[in-house]
């Protein structure tokens, strides 16, 4: 693979897709970073990029704990019957929010 010429969500899919296992979100960041020996003015700034493009590609999948992997991995999820979707909707919301929360609180702290 051609990193300099790749974008940073390609280099992230084939860094993991050869360790086959999740990888602490900074690791696999700062390794797309060095992979791609772009010039960077702030590694912060870059780290936050990466990572934002990172969360935005349905081809990653948050696994908890700070850990990325690819969505592949995981067994698809079933839908809900639509009996309860009126329901479920304010619970995958308020499950939504939270995620968000924590990935945030997780980038912080990072």
């Amino acid at each position: 693979m051609n990193y300099a010429k790749s974008t940073e969500t390609d280099i992230a899919y084939d860094i993991l897709s050869k360790k086959g296992e999740p990888i602490y979100y900074k690791d696999l960041v700062t390794e797309v970073i060095k992979k791609k020996a772009k010039p960077v003015q702030s590694l912060s700034h870059a780290i936050a990029e990466v990572y934002t493009q990172i969360n935005m590609d349905s081809r990653f999948h948050h696994m908890g704990g700070s850990m990325w992997g690819l969505t592949e991995w995981n067994p698809p999820e079933t839908k809900k019957s639509s009996t309860s979707a009126g329901s479920s909707s304010s619970t995958t919301t308020a499950k939504s929010t939270r995620r968000r929360e924590k990935l945030f609180e997780s980038i912080q702290e990072g």
